[in-house]
């Protein structure tokens, strides 16, 4: 009798014990925001994920690079090119810090910068460029029209400059970050101007 009230007594403490465990599971993991918090941080995502085109370009080791290898991870893309005065520098600082705050879960995320300005972004300035910031960040560059085809798939327009007889030449660009998922499909953007702590919050949700 004494044994059996104490088998009831401890099943129904071992069942007590595992409701609150998954509230406190609950309540302590981050929970998926909503489409509309997502907008209200600067993140328009896509329902469904647009997949993309063939496109060839090339990373900042000189080797090819094809869509497929945006599979595994998620993937934050700027376009940009390693000439710009201001907004490119300013948004590569801008994601080194947000990896930063984001701790571990940067390890689910790589981050490239895509040159729009072929012409003088060889792999190995791409390189350079990018050490100043982050040596994991990745470049990628190539002919002109393969990156304007990406470009166009992605929503990330720039207005192509192509043999300009002016060394200083500016390339007009768009200024979003452009994700993609980790099925290598299209997923969304933030929209320019970026709030560090904004797309911080977004990713951390994105990344879970």
């Amino acid at each position: 009798m004494n044994r059996g009230i104490l088998l009831t007594v401890g099943g129904c403490l071992g069942f007590m014990a595992l409701i609150f465990g998954l509230f406190l599971s609950r309540f302590y993991t981050p929970r998926e925001l909503t489409l509309d918090e997502y907008k209200a941080l600067g993140a328009y995502l896509l329902d469904p994920p647009r997949q993309l085109a063939d496109f060839s370009l090339t990373d900042d080791q000189g080797e090819d690079f094809l869509p497929d290898q945006f599979k595994g991870k998620w993937n934050v893309l700027f376009f940009g090119f390693t000439y710009c005065p201001d907004i490119c520098p300013l948004t590569m600082k801008q994601m080194a810090d947000i990896k930063g705050l984001l701790g571990d879960n940067s390890e689910n995320m790589r981050i490239f910068l895509v040159s729009v300005d072929p012409d003088r972004d060889k792999p190995e300035n791409l390189r350079r460029y990018l050490d100043n910031f982050d040596n994991n960040f990745i470049g990628l560059t190539g002919a002109i029209d393969q990156i304007y085809r990406f470009s166009t798939q992605v929503n990330a327009p720039f207005f192509p400059v192509v043999n300009s007889p002016d060394p200083n030449y500016t390339v007009d660009h768009s200024g979003s970050l452009i994700l993609i998922n980790p099925e290598a499909n299209y997923a969304g953007f933030f929209r320019a101007p970026h709030d560090t702590q904004k797309i911080t919050k977004a990713l951390a949700s994105i990344l879970n």
